[in-house]
């Protein structure tokens, strides 16, 4: 018999080993996430081309499926007879590279600063809370933009734009769990029992706040490509000759006209991946709320 959810002590969060895979798991969406991790891991080895191999007699080559087009270059080829799918393979391993490392940094940052307001209040509470007002006031990209400005474009700058527009996010989501948390009898006895503050993070309050640190980046996960193609669609963010979804896009935009499939395959790329990450994410969610009663 399956446990419910509704049948956990109070307070008591379910884990995820205890729902295993039913009907209802995003087969679809956790397929194209494993595809798109294992193409940023073996992808030199897959790819059909080099990358940037040039070949202008190949140039403007449509997909496979068009008339004129042949299987030597599936998805077609660009304005200097690039393939196609050649390149969405290597931007693949971009976007994951960026994705981890920002997830992971704002994550840990966030939720560091969101303990320490939640947990001790006061003046701390105030001042990191006001910071997290003025950050969430200003349009992300418009801040994106300001930082990627001022620092040298490339990999690293998108991380750091990255990190510094969604740490905000992490740390007012964690400081309202951890307002409820502290309260608990748990926090009060270990207080009582001379546990210090990073005894009471690590052991008693950080465990209860995975869940929601999962969820939140599975959620994140779309929304850093996407934000990455952006910033690298307006030339500020992952620069040649290294590839990117947004460098694919912004090199094709000027042909969009006359070959559509050069800014139709890799948009597609970042569609079905952020489709795919929501979607898991959404299902995580439900999986993880002890609120939700399993039918």
């Amino acid at each position: 018999m399956t446990a419910d959810a509704t049948d956990l002590p109070q307070g008591t969060r379910p884990s995820l080993l205890m729902r295993l895979p039913g009907r209802d798991f995003p087969w679809i969406s956790v397929t194209i996430l494993v595809g798109v991790l294992l193409l940023a891991f073996i992808g030199p080895w897959v790819s059909p081309w080099q990358p940037q191999a040039l070949d202008l007699r190949s140039a403007f080559n449509p997909p496979v499926w068009v008339e004129g087009g042949s299987w030597a270059h599936p998805l077609g080829t660009d304005n200097l007879g690039r393939d196609i799918l050649s390149r969405i393979i290597a931007g693949t391993r971009i976007s994951v590279i960026v994705a981890f490392w920002a997830i992971v940094l704002s994550g840990a940052l966030g939720t560091l600063i969101g303990m320490i307001a939640g947990y001790f209040g006061g003046w701390a509470d105030i001042v990191i809370m006001r910071l997290v007002d003025i950050q969430l006031s200003i349009p992300p990209l418009a801040l994106a933009l300001i930082l990627a400005a001022v620092l040298d474009p490339g990999l690293q700058t998108v991380v750091i734009v990255i990190v510094v527009t969604y740490w905000s996010w992490y740390a007012r989501i964690v400081r309202g769990e951890i307002l409820s948390l502290r309260e608990r009898e748990y926090v009060a006895l270990a207080r009582i029992a001379g546990c210090g503050p990073v005894t009471i993070f690590t052991r008693h309050l950080a465990p209860n706040i995975v869940n929601t640190l999962l969820v939140l980046a599975t959620l994140q996960v779309g929304q850093v490509i996407i934000f990455e193609a952006s910033l690298s669609f307006l030339g500020l963010g992952i620069q040649t000759p290294q590839i990117s979804w947004g460098v694919m896009l912004a090199d094709a935009r000027g042909y969009i006209t006359n070959a559509w499939w050069a800014i139709t395959m890799p948009g597609i790329a970042i569609m079905l991946t952020c489709l795919a990450s929501n979607l898991f994410g959404d299902w995580l969610r439900d999986v993880l709320d002890p609120r939700r009663k399993q039918l």
